[in-house]
């Protein structure tokens, strides 16, 4: 029987449905479960075949329990290793390689000393920076934005340097970036599913939460639906996400990739909408189910086996689809 576990947290639509959908497309020999978990045994296997992670970016002990089930076999979504590594900054500067638009984007330092050092651990710093030059390349308006954050946390609009000075005061020992604002004129949010299949859905970040996704999601223009189509699998084909979402701010016909480290993104009935909601759960159900059935069958069990490579390489991945 190949088991296919979801971890989750706070969620309460998402993982219950994904574990209904799986069980109901009564698929030989797969089942699917909330994942349960106790004290984890060093290079013990986890049980599982395959695993949903939905909450393991904000509790240490699920990383770890996580990384040690892929030690053994066990297919994680997403990759608890690159999820472990991966930031912002980095993914920005990838894509731009790989030929997606990204406005311009600087990282800055820590406007106080990270926990634990002090002006000495900083003497590799050009102090002061040169701000204009800065100001220059990324222009305003401008968001600043944490490099690893989510959820629109600690994210500012600024106009001009002093309101930059104002906010970045304020961001005390978080890494941030500084980013052009595009000023768009249209804005989506797209699901990627197992590398594969892209939903759009029209969004609007300037609404309150619950009502962001735009009711009907009208489509965008035929040329514009195969460019984000085209760059949303770009993106997660070389970073290995298997579930994620990427936003595309579109300023002139151009759509620029804002946001794309969304390992863990919302899915819940009540701020996507129903239809958004069935597209994602039978969407996940589906690649779930794929990546179970296609796990050679082993003994393995009370064993483990050797692995394949647990860290993906997103530099042998950098070319497009």
């Amino acid at each position: 029987m190949k088991t296919i576990g979801i971890l989750f947290g706070k969620e309460n639509t998402f993982p219950p449905a994904v574990v209904e959908r799986i069980n109901s497309m009564n698929v030989p020999g797969v089942t699917a479960e909330f994942v349960k978990i106790g004290g984890i045994q060093m290079a013990a296997p986890s049980g599982y075949d395959v695993i949903i992670d939905r909450i393991s970016q904000d509790i240490e002990f699920y990383r770890a329990f996580l990384k040690n089930a892929a030690l053994s076999g066990t297919r994680v979504v997403n990759n608890p290793f690159w999820w472990t590594a991966d930031d912002k900054f980095f993914n920005y500067a990838l894509a731009t390689k790989l030929g997606v638009a990204i406005p311009p984007t600087v990282i800055l330092p820590h406007h106080e000393h990270p926990p634990d050092t002090n002006e000495q651990s900083m003497r590799n710093l050009i102090y002061p920076l040169n701000w204009e030059e800065i100001f220059k390349y990324v222009g305003f308006p401008a968001f600043l934005k944490p490099y690893d954050g989510g959820g629109w946390k600690h994210v500012y609009k600024v106009h001009s340097p002093e309101e930059l000075f104002e906010r970045y005061n304020e961001t005390g020992n978080l890494c941030m970036t500084l980013q052009r604002g595009v000023e768009f004129e249209e804005y989506f949010r797209c699901y990627v599913i197992g590398q594969e299949k892209v939903h759009i859905m029209r969004y609007d970040p300037k609404l309150p939460f619950h009502e962001r996704y735009v009711k009907g999601n009208p489509p965008p223009a035929p040329t514009l639906h195969a460019r984000i189509v085209k760059d949303s699998l770009t993106i997660c084909r070389a970073l290995g996400y298997d579930l994620n979402t990427v936003e595309f701010a579109v300023e002139g016909g151009i759509p620029y990739a804002i946001d794309f480290m969304n390992p863990a993104p919302d899915a819940d009935i009540y701020s996507v909408g129903p239809e958004n909601f069935e597209w994602v759960v039978q969407a996940v159900a589906e690649m779930a189910v794929k990546k179970a059935v296609s796990r050679p069958d082993r003994a393995w069990r009370g064993r483990v086996r050797r692995p394949g490579r647990l860290w993906p390489t997103p530099s042998a991945r950098y070319r497009s689809p």
